[in-house]
């Protein structure tokens, strides 16, 4: 990744970080943050993130790589979870897509059901990148806070009724190919 990319993907985490960043301006009283232990993958960091999705989805602009790689370090970090894992389920749901939407009526990268986010009160629609991943993590850290990790991973594409295995498979057979694709 050349000296200007990585400049412009700091800037853009910095900016939120930062306190005039994108905030819940909805009215409604937080949410409590799930509690999740997680074990970071170790060296999987945002240019590493950024590289797989530069690979995995040409379509991407600079902008919008930039964008999804800050948004999975800002809300993977702030529910506890691995960065890895999240990339994991957002490239098994969506394979790096912010467009698209299921039949069933899930949206963007996370393919969050709007049911399933309305509790959170969190501003802007689920087609805003930055609004769909940190509604992805936080479903995704309250399954595996309530359920453990592995039936909280299938949680995620199951509900509460857990009826296989398959969905868990695919997320975990996701990690090779993302550490792959960003090594290179």
């Amino acid at each position: 990744m050349d000296r200007a990319r990585v400049a412009g993907v700091v800037m853009l985490a910095a900016l939120l970080v930062s306190s005039s960043g994108w905030r819940d301006v909805s009215g409604t009283a937080p949410i409590a943050v799930p509690s999740v232990l997680s074990n970071p993958a170790p060296g999987f960091d945002q240019a590493e993130l950024a590289r797989f999705l530069e690979g995995a989805n040409p379509a991407l602009s600079r902008y919008d790589v930039g964008r999804i790689s800050a948004a999975v370090i800002r809300y993977s970090g702030k529910y506890n979870l691995d960065p890895l894992l999240v990339t994991q389920v957002l490239w098994v749901e969506s394979g790096a897509r912010p467009w698209v939407r299921s039949p069933l009526g899930a949206i963007g990268l996370m393919q969050v059901m709007p049911h399933m986010a309305e509790p959170l009160g969190l501003s802007g629609s689920l087609a805003v990148i930055e609004t769909n991943i940190e509604a992805g993590c936080w479903i995704l850290a309250d399954n595996i806070r309530r359920l453990g990790e592995e039936d909280g991973i299938s949680a995620y594409f199951w509900g509460s009724d857990i009826r296989s295995v398959a969905y868990l498979h695919r997320v975990r057979e996701a990690r090779a190919a993302i550490r792959g694709a960003s090594k290179s």
